[in-house]
């Protein structure tokens, strides 16, 4: 559901990475390497959000470059810092995605709000959340429609313990039937997610 091949990376005289390829189906997938190695990077480049200098990226079977609408219509991405518009609601946000999915905010989305402690969030503000209560609207909207990919930089970042309890649960089992795919740092929830970790040199190669 996820695959990338030939991707390389450079900004300026540095080189991030080169040559990087990957396939995998269903199942969970932590990417640990060192700070400034280019995760974030890769990440964006994955979701669609950062161009790659070579290389090609399919999501759900779709190709990002030649036929980037399907692509995008498989993938939900949580970047690091889950910003919309400041002055956007989390309830607005959740409905927003889910009107672009050609879904409805079902009782199932508004459990896991629940359960993410974000009830008495929902109608705030982005501009008026907290950086971790940012990130969890955003890890409830993995939920809605039928996407087949799930790519997340640093999901843990911000969280409490039982906020990653709860992230554990949700990425176990999303990944029964999607593709995981996140950057961290931490082994302990990289362990607890049955998670495979890798790392640049596992992708075939680095800057």
């Amino acid at each position: 559901m996820l695959r990338f091949d030939n991707l390389s990376k450079r900004y300026s005289e540095r080189l991030i990475f080169q040559g990087l390829h990957h396939d995998m189906a269903c199942g969970c997938v932590a990417l640990n390497d060192e700070s400034g190695s280019g995760k974030s990077t890769l990440l964006g480049i994955l979701a669609g959000t950062i161009e790659p200098d070579t290389g090609e990226v399919w999501l759900g079977g779709h190709s990002l470059r030649t036929a980037p609408l399907a692509a995008q219509s498989a993938l939900t991405y949580v970047p690091e810092d889950c910003m919309t518009y400041p002055d956007q609601t989390g309830r607005a946000y959740l409905n927003n995605v889910a009107s672009a999915r050609q879904t409805a905010l079902t009782r199932d989305t508004l459990d896991l709000a629940e359960r993410f402690g974000l009830t008495p969030h929902l109608d705030k503000r982005f501009e008026q959340m907290s950086f971790g209560t940012r990130k969890k609207i955003f890890l409830t909207a993995a939920v809605l429609g039928e996407t087949r990919v799930l790519i997340a930089d640093e999901p843990v970042g911000g969280l409490d313990a039982a906020a990653r309890a709860v992230l554990v649960d949700l990425f176990k089992t999303l990944a029964r039937t999607r593709t995981v795919f996140f950057s961290s740092y931490d082994t302990v929830f990289t362990d607890a997610c049955a998670a495979r970790s890798v790392n640049f040199a596992d992708l075939g190669g680095r800057g």
